[in-house]
């Protein structure tokens, strides 16, 4: 399965010498630190500032000052980053995006056998949204209500994960197969998420890792055949 290739410009990589948490409000005065981690460091507050922001207030309620006072740094600060909120969600989603991207990818490329890589891959998905709530309702839900240049990038997002499922095809008969829709995967993937979305507005983000077993039978049926599907998906 080939991903698309990662953008290293989004996300800054952080200074390895660099001991202080990357989340910490930065000391007063002259702390010694370097600029770059000093921009990376407000950067990475600022992107939290806004998950919680938006968890608390929703996208629509969400101000600059929300952000800059959950992320403990100046407004100006935040318009040194930033030249809006806007501008703040759509570099916050596509950090989260490159990240749970990159778990998905290496858990699927992890694994030889496709029905396993498959669970191994919802497996990373879920486990990365449940870690961080706040970022989950960002990635999953938010996207679709934080204008269009967010919405195309939330539906190129899902669609980068449509070829895993279609690689179910490959090696395998086209007369087994022969049930498929051309749109198999687009709804499998659509329908995976559905779900997600729906347990994250619930308040349920943290519990998403007790859904891997149903997903991976859902998914799995369609080329399996649900027998076979429900004993990888009851796999520990």
């Amino acid at each position: 399965m080939v991903d698309e290739p990662i953008d290293k410009s989004i996300r800054p990589s952080a200074p390895a010498s660099e001991d202080p948490p990357e989340l910490a409000k930065l000391p007063p005065g002259r702390h010694g630190l370097s600029r770059e981690f000093v921009l990376y460091n407000q950067r990475e507050r600022l992107i939290a500032g806004l998950a919680e922001s938006i968890a608390e207030h929703g996208y629509a309620g969400t101000t600059v000052a929300h952000i800059t006072r959950a992320a403990a740094v100046s407004r100006r600060t935040f318009y040194e980053h930033f030249s809006s909120k806007e501008d703040c969600f759509a570099v916050a989603y596509e950090t989260v995006m490159e990240d749970l991207r990159k778990r998905v990818s290496d858990a699927f490329d992890g694994v030889d056998d496709w029905p396993r890589a498959i669970r191994a891959s919802i497996a990373a998905m879920l486990g990365f949204l449940a870690a961080d709530p706040n970022l989950a309702r960002l990635c999953m839900v938010e996207g679709l209500v934080a204008g269009p240049v967010v919405a195309e990038r939330y539906d190129a997002a899902i669609q980068s994960f449509v070829p895993y499922f279609r690689a179910g095809r490959e090696g395998r008969s086209p007369v087994a197969l022969a049930h498929l829709a051309a749109t198999t995967e687009e709804a499998l993937v659509g329908g995976m998420v559905s779900l997600i979305s729906r347990r994250i507005v619930a308040g349920q983000a943290a519990e998403l890792e007790e859904l891997l077993p149903d997903l991976v039978e859902f998914t799995l049926t369609p080329y399996l055949g649900r027998a076979a599907a429900a004993e990888i998906a009851g796999e520990g």
